[in-house]
């Protein structure tokens, strides 16, 4: 549905998306193929519309995390191979037969499970085997000594009735850190995989269609990982050092407005907590925008916002629907003003690095009440609330 309410909102470039994926096509080659990572909305950037761009660019798949997502592509018109990177349960293959939804599957239940519904149902269930190289999270284990195990493991899966092993693929832990050590683990994972899916190829007598092991750190600087298809999930939504150093650029610009000013005296405390007291007259601005809207508590009293004028120091505890930023030295900001919180004047990086995490974090926090304004061509082409009324 639709807000032409004025308060804080997403602007979602897709300008800036087609220019990354263009350039990230040319990074890696045409002879590699491009799944685009959709799950979490896109990122915060919204699925079916960073979907449907990408189906227009041609991209050869798409990744999310649940059925659900899945599902969500489907009946909004996408018609791309969309593959399941998390858990579905079993009484879902027979629609993931029905809509051409691939699933990864992660150990030995999971393959007998799925096997036997899409048995059940007369189907065939497409499905990518996950190999955990060191990850240690999901996927068959392979290391040291449970080499031989894991790999006759992805053979019976390989070989069971119902299921078709498209393709094998992992995740690396490290690959966007650049210290030597973090080097080595994402080549020894690496190293391992090739390992694994040679020996499982030869023992089992036929080839993957798909290797993939390259997500965003990979993607853009281990290219002897690219093999089949890359995965580049935030690479592709322009964040990261790594992005910077491709020439990428960041889709999202998050804005709010001054909703009041008012001026305080010297001592005035402010907002819960009283961690801050004016230490002279203060002009501050009320902004409406706060942790409900995705701007974390934890970022209280550390950061600024981005004004045509310069940067407003956000000051005092951030609430449920709003924050304080001190306009003393702003006196041309006024009631009704624009305020960025990132985007394209206010690295989103800088913000993360603030409030101890990664970008991913900020841009998924963006929750559902922000409204995402979707441009083109210089144009407001779409405008998404996904609050239900």
């Amino acid at each position: 549905m639709e807000s032409t309410l004025r308060r804080t909102w997403a602007e979602i470039d897709l300008d800036a998306l087609a220019r990354n994926y263009e350039k990230l096509r040319r990074h890696i080659g045409a002879q590699v193929k491009f799944l685009g990572v959709v799950k979490a909305d896109a990122y915060g950037h919204g699925a079916v519309q960073v979907s449907r761009l990408l189906q227009q660019l041609q991209c050869d798949y798409l990744a999310v995390s649940s059925m659900d997502e899945a599902m969500e592509l489907r009946q909004n018109g996408i018609t791309l191979p969309v593959l399941i990177l998390g858990h579905t349960p079993r009484e879902q293959v027979a629609l993931m037969i029905k809509h051409h939804i691939a699933q990864a599957v992660t150990c030995r239940a999971k393959a007998l499970e799925y096997s036997e519904e899409a048995v059940r149902c007369g189907g065939e269930l497409t499905v990518h085997i996950k190999v955990d190289t060191g990850m240690s999270r999901l996927g068959y284990l392979c290391a040291g000594r449970h080499f031989q195990t894991g790999v006759d493991g992805i053979c019976d899966a390989c070989r069971l009735p119902g299921l078709k092993a498209e393709g094998i693929f992992t995740h690396f832990a490290v690959a966007d850190e650049e210290d030597d050590e973090s080097a080595a683990y994402t080549r020894a994972q690496f190293d391992l995989f090739r390992c694994v899916y040679e020996t499982v190829e030869q023992q089992w007598g036929q080839t993957f269609a798909l290797h993939h092991c390259a997500n965003s750190g990979a993607t853009a600087d281990w290219p002897e990982t690219h093999l089949d298809m890359v995965r580049p999930g935030l690479l592709l939504y322009g964040y990261g050092t790594q992005a910077k150093k491709l020439g990428l650029e960041g889709v999202m610009t998050l804005k709010t407005t001054v909703s009041t000013v008012k001026v305080y005296d010297e001592g005035t405390d402010v907002s819960y907590g009283r961690l801050y007291t004016t230490p002279k007259t203060t002009r501050m601005g009320v902004l409406p925008y706060g942790y409900a809207d995705g701007f974390m508590r934890s970022l209280s009293g550390k950061c600024s916002l981005m004004t045509d004028f310069g940067a407003a120091p956000q000051r005092g505890r951030i609430c449920m629907d709003m924050c304080m930023v001190d306009l003393t030295d702003l006196p041309q900001v006024d009631v009704g003003d624009e305020v960025e919180i990132f985007g394209k004047r206010a690295a989103v990086e800088e913000l993360a690095t603030l409030a101890g995490t990664i970008p991913y974090e900020l841009t998924c926090a963006v929750s559902k009440r922000v409204p995402r304004v979707y441009l083109q061509n210089g144009r407001e082409i779409e405008r998404e609330l996904l609050l239900r009324f």
